[in-house]
């Protein structure tokens, strides 16, 4: 079974390995309850969707019927007006067959003009806001994609008291001092305020750049066990944060193994030896 972690002061022990159902985007009814029934098969008690991953919230609403009481959902509006937000949390329940989200987020985050818009008069944090005074959502939240997101993410913070932040984090990323120093001082802040941090693109080797794309993912992932046993666990290895799976459901089964078998941080120096044998580079420059 994998570790579960406090979700931030929500009260919520989530497993330390969420699922990303963004790998639904695009796939069957029926390849996404067998690749659903295997959350359970290994405890994992969190889903992340978002109305904005292609077929994903449609896919998991059907099957989520039955097992609502055993899994903290959580969904996405990217939409940046109060009317806007609203109308997407509507849909998202009603393609979700449910009465209410535990946590609903502001999906990417990290333009200044949608920010202002977002944060404003009329914009979709007081949809958020409202939604949780009627209970249609427990916790709020906010995500981010590129080397912006942490400065954005503590900007967020300093504007409302989101309960969850999301953000890529893995060893590449980590290489960019500038991106290390600013996920750093933005995991400090989400301790003393009790935010749960949750990261994505943690199995990404590098861009396809020109490569063949062999899986659904936007980015070239690791596929060998070892490797991606490595980077998970090198997530992992950070306490506070929460793993989100990858984007694709054949590299899933791979990854909820490698999280059953977390154990502690990998050696340092074997970390490095491998990613550099590999190649990797950074999704976001």
């Amino acid at each position: 079974m994998i570790e579960r972690r406090p979700f931030g002061r929500t009260g919520h022990l989530s497993t330390c390995t969420i699922f990303g159902a963004a790998a639904l985007a695009q796939v069957s009814q029926a390849d996404a309850n067998r690749t659903l029934d295997l959350l359970l098969e290994y405890g994992v008690n969190h889903i992340d969707t978002a109305q904005s991953y292609g077929e994903s919230e449609r896919r998991v609403g059907p099957w989520l019927m039955r097992h609502r009481d055993q899994f903290f959902l959580a969904t996405k509006t990217g939409d940046r007006t109060y009317q806007g937000a609203k109308d997407h949390l509507q849909r998202s329940l009603d393609l979700l067959h449910t009465d209410h989200v535990d946590l609903w987020q502001l999906h990417c985050l990290v333009d200044d003009a949608e920010w202002q818009t977002a944060m404003g008069p009329g914009g979709a944090l007081e949809a958020l806001i409202e939604a949780r005074d009627q209970g249609l959502v427990r916790f709020l939240g906010v995500t981010g994609h590129g080397t912006q997101t942490p400065a954005f993410h503590r900007r967020s913070l300093e504007r409302f008291e989101f309960d969850s932040i999301l953000l890529p984090y893995n060893y590449a990323m980590m290489q960019n001092r500038d991106y290390a120093a600013g996920f750093r001082a933005l995991l400090d802040e989400c301790r003393e305020r009790g935010v749960a941090v949750q990261t994505i693109k943690g199995v990404t080797r590098r861009p396809w750049a020109d490569r063949p794309h062999t899986h659904a993912t936007w980015y070239q992932p690791f596929e060998d066990q070892a490797d991606i046993d490595l980077a998970a666990h090198w997530v992992l290895a950070q306490p506070e944060v929460f793993l989100n799976t990858a984007g694709d459901i054949h590299l899933l089964p791979r990854i909820l193994d490698a999280a059953s078998r977390f154990a502690g941080p990998p050696d340092a120096q074997a970390v490095q030896s491998r990613m550099s044998a590999l190649a990797v580079e950074p999704l976001f420059t």
